[in-house]
């Protein structure tokens, strides 16, 4: 059976922007190379420096893997998902795959937040390219603001991979629509333990757990 995703135009244009980001490593970027690892990584944790690492990588895609969007298309299509909300865009590429499970599931809303603007626009050329931005909200700006109003009464899904240290405030404005059922995909988790205890804590109303080495599969079910 054909899908949205393995055709013309979305399968050749999510292989030309994972090619592209193949090749333009974030660490390639001189300023970033010269902060050792473990600054890096305690930037990812801050509430207040991330900022400051991720306009350094404002030019790079910053992806998924092609395996995980093909899961975020498989589990949208699952959950028969209608209203999906995305917590940092960057290029678009998780955004198209999600964007297709809408298509192929006869419609619907997503919602996603990105606050750098030269990431906004190359998302949204990358949607219209790809034929599904009449499905996909693009929201620019602090996801803490932008995705604190104007939300769908149910959220299906969300797929959380903006900055780590923002996971669990962003669940604060998500968690009171999420229907029993929606999934929660955070990417990176293990950059975000404040996030991690909550959703696995025995009465978060969740079930989770990890799925590959960084990334946090929850179902929503209290």
């Amino acid at each position: 059976m054909m899908t949205t995703l393995t055709t013309a135009p979305v399968a050749p244009l999510l292989e030309q922007l994972f090619a592209q980001a193949r090749g333009e490593s974030p660490l390639s970027e001189p300023t970033l190379a010269a902060v050792p690892e473990e600054e890096r990584r305690r930037m990812m944790r801050s509430k207040t420096d991330y900022r400051a690492l991720y306009a350094r990588l404002k030019d790079y895609a910053l992806p998924v893997s092609q395996e995980m969007g093909q899961l975020l298309y498989m589990l949208a299509r699952a959950v028969r998902a209608e209203h999906v909300v995305e917590f940092g865009t960057s290029f678009g590429l998780s955004t198209i795959h999600l964007a297709s499970a809408l298509r192929d599931g006869g419609g619907g809303r997503l919602i996603t937040s990105e606050f750098e603007p030269d990431k906004v626009a190359v998302a949204r050329d990358n949607l219209t390219a790809a034929g599904l931005l009449d499905l996909v909200e693009l929201r620019e700006g602090d996801a803490l603001e932008t995705l604190a109003t104007d939300l769908p009464e149910r959220i299906d899904l969300v797929l959380l991979d903006g900055a780590k240290a923002l996971y669990d405030d962003v669940l604060d404005l998500l968690e009171r629509r999420l229907r029993p059922g929606a999934v929660i995909v955070a990417d990176n988790a293990d950059y975000a333990p404040d996030y991690l205890a909550r959703v696995r804590a025995p009465a978060s109303g969740y079930l989770s757990m990890p799925l590959g080495d960084d990334v946090e599969l929850s179902v929503r079910v209290g």
